[in-house]
């Protein structure tokens, strides 16, 4: 069980059987997830009850997760990256879910959060897709490490939600591999963007469910 909690859900296995000995390509749906106002959070609550506020949100935002075959790839600070692998051609909205999914569970636990910190944290969400190259690294420590530009595009779309007044940002690579199957949600979109380091603009949707 530790192992498993160490190396994160399904990615023991892959561990085992040297599955990233060698790097590999894959096709991946990633998505960020940052706590919004974590800075003004940690102010008020003082570095303990901040720890432990984050503590409880990821926690609770576990089980959607999981629910939704995610693979939760690290936590950095007050953001988790989440990934799926898109093994077939069959077009899920596992990443869409998860997100609507978390929402609900946090709106669940709005007396918890009131009870314990005085307020009930909120975040936002970016997602794309792509090819990810996933491989072993570390001599002391090994661990898995992403490498490819869909994390950075990902990581980059997530500062554009204070600006377009969302939540919640879609590129438009992830919306065409939806398409045309668009499934339960309704897609908007909120412009087109030059982001650091690429040549061509990126268009940027934000998402709701019918």
């Amino acid at each position: 069980l530790m192992v498993n909690d160490k190396f994160g859900q399904g990615l023991m296995w892959a561990f085992i059987t040297g599955k990233y000995h060698r790097p590999k390509k894959e096709q991946r749906v990633v998505m960020f997830v940052d706590l919004i106002g974590s800075t003004t959070i940690a102010e008020q609550l003082g570095n303990e009850n901040y720890y432990k506020l984050l503590k409880d949100f990821f926690a609770d935002i576990t089980n959607s997760i999981i629910y939704n075959r995610g693979e939760i790839y690290q936590y950095v600070g007050d953001e988790v990256v989440i990934s799926w692998e898109c093994k077939d051609q069959i077009v899920r909205f596992d990443a869409l879910n998860c997100y609507f999914d978390m929402r609900k569970a946090i709106e669940s636990r709005m007396k918890k959060y009131r009870k314990k910190y005085s307020q009930v944290p909120d975040f936002k969400a970016a997602i794309h897709y792509g090819a990810v190259t996933v491989g072993e690294i570390g001599i002391i420590k090994r661990d898995l490490t992403f490498s490819g530009d869909v994390l950075n595009t990902t990581s980059r779309m997530l500062g554009f939600c204070k600006q377009y007044h969302t939540k919640i940002l879609l590129s438009d690579r992830l919306v065409n591999y939806f398409t045309p199957a668009n499934g339960p949600f309704n897609y908007v979109k909120m412009g087109e963007e030059l982001l650091r380091g690429k040549s061509e603009k990126t268009g940027i949707y934000t998402v709701s469910r019918k």
